[in-house]
């Protein structure tokens, strides 16, 4: 399954212990895919100097070539969820597969950082049945959205386009950190702020948006 943005009230009744909105009506700044060098530190720059807290959702291999840049975002006082080790689709996985990208990222955190993963989100939004129980056994909480900038795109366009159309008081946001947005990801992230503030909206830390 998978939503651009707010699912209908069918899927969240089933699967409830998934995050679709914040809990406290502030909105949640998300980021998947990363991190990636010298795109990682842009971003981060720019929401020290907005006043933003986010929530990075980390591709395991990534983690592993940029260790220093999990250190950025740690020491900026953001959190990191679980994106998979390899960005694989799990819902094309088997069971022993998915138990392999969702721990071995947990277990580099852990070991290498010191850090306790809380956080989940699937590559590409995609998910099952299985996927509910496997992250109850551990302890994860699912966090989708109600907000998809699709600036993977490239075009600064689609995204102002989403943000205007659905950005609502309780919208987890998903942008992106990679190669395929970086062009515009600086541009988003200022959008986003600028007509989040026009429009009443305050920004909430991951630790509280997700109650």
């Amino acid at each position: 399954m998978r939503y651009s943005h707010n699912p209908p009230g069918v899927v969240k009744s089933i699967f409830k212990e998934y995050k679709w909105n914040t809990t406290n009506g502030k909105l949640l700044l998300t980021f998947d895919d990363g991190p990636i060098p010298d795109n990682t530190t842009k971003i981060l720059y720019l929401l020290e100097k907005r006043g933003i807290k986010a929530l990075f959702f980390c591709v395991g291999n990534n983690i592993r070539k940029s260790p220093d840049l999990v250190n950025e975002i740690l020491s900026g006082g953001h959190e990191i969820g679980n994106h998979t080790f390899s960005h694989k689709i799990i819902t094309k996985l088997n069971e022993v597969e998915i138990h392999s990208e969702i721990d071995s990222l947990c277990d580099l955190m852990k070991d290498e950082f010191k850090y306790k993963i809380k956080y989940f989100r699937p590559p590409y939004g995609k998910f099952g049945f299985k996927t509910k129980r496997m992250l109850l056994e551990r302890d994860l909480t699912n966090v989708m959205w109600s907000l998809l900038t699709r600036d993977y795109k490239n075009d600064f366009k689609v995204v102002k386009f989403a943000v205007t159309k659905y950005l609502e008081r309780n919208s987890i946001i998903v942008l992106h950190d990679s190669l395929k947005s970086k062009d515009i990801i600086l541009d988003s992230i200022n959008f986003i702020a600028d007509y989040a503030g026009k429009s009443g909206f305050e920004f909430g830390e991951p630790s509280e948006c997700l109650k």
